[in-house]
């Protein structure tokens, strides 16, 4: 086997990392991309190492019966939704299983009790968040389609490896309405006004990036981001919006002239309207800002939270510690259930938003500490703020410093509840605490229906 080389009959048997179809062909695993689970493919080897080889289906020989029709026209471009034709079923089939094999293969763990994965209720509109990009050079499919359409802007997605390179979209399925409205009128009116589409090779053009961002109460945020300050063509795009969509609650604008898209650290100025939106969740409610942190998918999130809130078994008199805990949407939500809530997360903003939070609904037993997470939960802040009873940790996809796995298994806590969206890394930390601590309960959750990602809740329990 050579690259370039085309292997007939690969029968799909799984789905592997990142949801990568897999096959085998003379004891070598081959990933395939494009394929799902049951196709029978001729592969072409694009990529061949000593155990493994990497394709792309050259030719389907056989579909398999877990084929279903994408929905959307994009599929396949964007690189989003990318197990958009494969049923549903199977998906939660394979996320769970990727759950299991993380904690058996990696962790080598016994857990008491594996719940059945939690299936999201809408499989399509339930993203809150979504982030469009400008560019000059619209990517075509086929190269001749540049020539019958002279438009070379677009307004859509990066397609995958091409930082350069963006899809024009015309309809996305992933957040409700008016999100696709509000991107078809931006696209018009930024053709319209001649200013220019981002080159993000050159750095230049006008229009750059649009943030739309919605609450299950109905309010709706959109942030249109420029490259340089041009006053009256602001005032007049912005103007004409907030008349054509009067059910926006907050049109804010950015101006950012650097390298790269991220808004950190540059400044969000209010054109019209609030300069937040509104959440709730089981009567909690949240205040967003532009650059806030909120989960994705409300509807799972407050499934997430109260099954987080189930396994801390909280019985108002407990210290919780609520480690990265980002705008503290779990320490609000669980807090009315603790005596105490001490919440520790890197980024400053984000705690000013948790605070921010918590004096909207009333709390006043939460406490929020910005700075590095190995750095400040030590042993002598365990000393200053109490022994925790319960420790929940949600930390990003690399997991847990390896100073904090064994601060958390010196604490003492009496319980441990690890969120994770990645099992690989969650079961390597839970491994750490294997000598301390039993995983009584683990329940996996799909919160992006059609991608391979899944979310993961354990909880642990002292040894006796």
């Amino acid at each position: 086997m050579k690259k370039g080389d085309i292997i007939q009959n690969i029968e799909i048997v799984d789905a592997g990392a990142k949801g990568v179809a897999v096959g085998r062909y003379e004891n070598r695993v081959i990933f395939v991309a494009g394929a799902v689970p049951g196709d029978v493919v001729d592969v072409q080897i694009s990529r061949k190492k000593s155990s493994f080889a990497e394709g792309w289906v050259h030719k389907y020989v056989k579909y398999s019966d877990d084929r279903v029709e994408p929905v959307c026209e994009h599929f396949g471009l964007c690189g989003g939704c990318r197990w958009q034709h494969l049923d549903y079923q199977r998906q939660l089939f394979f996320k769970e299983k990727e759950v299991k094999e993380a904690f058996v293969r990696i962790g080598k763990l016994q857990v008491e009790q594996f719940y059945p994965i939690l299936a999201a209720p809408e499989q399509y509109r339930y993203r809150n968040k979504l982030e469009y990009t400008f560019s000059c050079k619209r990517w075509f499919v086929h190269p001749n389609d540049s020539i019958e359409n002279p438009d070379t802007n677009a307004l859509g997605f990066h397609i995958p490896g091409k930082f350069d390179r963006i899809l024009d979209i015309s309809t996305c399925h992933l957040q409700p309405e008016p999100s696709n409205a509000i991107r078809l009128w931006f696209r018009e009116k930024a053709l319209q006004s001649g200013a220019g589409f981002f080159d993000h090779r050159q750095n230049s053009g006008f229009f750059r990036n649009l943030y739309v961002r919605n609450t299950s109460l109905g309010e709706v945020m959109i942030i249109l981001v420029v490259f340089d300050d041009q006053p009256e063509l602001l005032d007049s795009l912005l103007s004409a919006f907030v008349k054509d969509f009067p059910e926006v609650s907050s049109v804010m604008y950015a101006i950012n002239g650097k390298q790269n898209d991220t808004l950190t650290d540059i400044p969000v100025r209010l054109y019209a309207g609030k300069d937040h939106i509104m959440e709730d969740m089981d009567g909690i409610r949240f205040s967003i800002s532009p650059k806030s942190f909120f989960q994705t998918n409300t509807t799972q999130s407050k499934a997430m939270y109260r099954k987080v809130k189930e396994f801390a078994q909280l019985t108002g008199s407990e210290c919780v510690y609520d480690l990265y805990t980002g705008t503290g949407s779990i320490a609000n939500f669980i807090s009315a259930g603790a005596k105490k809530v001490v919440g520790i997360e890197y980024l400053e903003d984000a705690v000013d938003d948790a605070a921010r939070n918590a004096a909207l609904n009333g709390f006043t037993n939460l406490t929020f500490i910005a700075g590095d997470m190995a750095r400040v939960f030590t042993a002598e802040f365990i000393d200053q703020h109490g022994k925790p009873d319960v420790i929940i940790a949600d930390p990003p996809r690399a997991g847990m410093h390896a100073d904090v796995v064994e601060r958390i298994a010196e604490s003492g806590a009496a319980r441990v509840v690890y969120v994770s969206c990645n099992p690989a890394t969650q079961a390597r930390d839970l491994a750490l605490l294997a000598e301390k601590y039993n995983v009584v309960e683990v329940q996996p959750l799909d919160m992006f229906p059609h991608t391979y990602h899944v979310e993961n809740i354990t909880l642990l329990k002292l040894k006796e």
